[in-house]
């Protein structure tokens, strides 16, 4: 995944979240397959690059959502730990047990953004059509 510096610009905090659960996902999964193969030191590269990538995702947390921000720092902070633990083991079970608990996560995250997109294009095609129905009636 390679994303330009203008099309990241473009992207929304939440589709930015989502695409770091992507990458985050993908570099789990890159790590099972490589310690699989006993090829450790790639390995150790993708689990370091998913505990960055946790670190971010706990850096862009907003916590005026209330609890649900605490939770997802302890979350994070619990993954995060599992990674090094993993990470020094090799571990691919401790590994595939933080892809248990991500992949609900990020089906939320992604289900949340699509509801936000069809409200939004609900609201906005009301918009319209009170300005249609307004502009109608303004000849």
């Amino acid at each position: 995944m390679f994303l330009t510096n203008e099309a990241l610009h473009q992207k929304t905090p939440q589709e930015i979240t989502a695409l770091l659960y992507e990458a985050l996902l993908l570099n789990l999964e890159d790590a099972v397959t490589y310690i699989e193969e006993k090829n450790y030191i790639d390995a150790n590269e993708k689990l370091q690059k998913a505990s960055d990538i946790v670190h971010r995702l706990g850096a862009g947390i907003n916590y005026e959502a209330g609890i649900i921000a605490d939770q997802l720092e302890q979350l994070y902070n619990y993954i995060a730990d599992k990674l090094v633990e993993a990470n020094f083991k090799k571990d691919k079970a401790l590994i595939n047990d933080i892809i248990a608990v991500l992949k609900p996560i990020m089906e939320s995250w992604n289900q949340a953004m699509k509801s936000n997109r069809d409200v939004q294009s609900k609201d906005v095609k009301q918009k319209v059509n009170v300005y249609e129905n307004y502009s109608m009636y303004d000849n």
